[in-house]
């Protein structure tokens, strides 16, 4: 909740308006944002995820069938015991959303499985909740195709306008 208590701290100062705050984030950054959106509502008006884990039980047992045991070491020092995971996963409380959320994510990641948006995706909807989602067919973790990077941020930029506007 740091980046939350950071636009509380700032809002009640006045140095921005708490009703027009949005958060976006790529990798550990869209999970962030996903965070934001469920485990912390009524801070952002919109949140954007671009390749973010949602559900952080599926991304340990992935880390553990792909990186080995250090990777999952890594995820249990940074996210906590796996009895914990489901209370800090967006997937898992994505009934808290309380609003928009775009979800960005490449085909070809193999840090964060493309499938997490999925299960993000999926949980919003079954919650009520309002969703896009928009694949990059080719794109892996790093954007690494300039071309869908860019129409990946004018996607991006074009859910703040609408979503968040001035």
């Amino acid at each position: 909740t740091d980046l939350s208590d950071g636009v509380r701290y700032l809002a009640a100062r006045g140095l921005v308006d708490p009703k027009r705050v949005a958060i976006l984030g790529a990798s550990y950054g869209g999970y962030a944002a996903l965070a934001g959106a469920t485990l912390d509502p009524g801070v952002y008006n919109c949140a954007v995820s671009i390749a973010g884990p949602s559900d952080l039980a599926a991304m340990v047992a992935y880390a553990d069938s792909e990186g080995g045991a250090s990777l999952v070491d890594y995820w249990k020092e940074q996210m906590g015991p796996s009895s914990q995971l489901d209370a800090v996963s967006p997937a898992k409380q994505a009934a808290k959303a309380d609003c928009p959320i775009l979800l960005i994510h490449g085909t070809d990641d193999t840090v964060v499985p493309y499938n997490q948006s999925e299960r993000m995706e999926s949980a919003l909807k079954s919650a009520g909740k309002p969703v896009e989602f928009i694949t990059y067919k080719g794109q892996d973790h790093w954007e690494t195709v300039g071309s869908s990077r860019v129409e990946m941020m004018k996607s991006a930029l074009a859910f703040l306008q609408k979503h968040n506007p001035a």
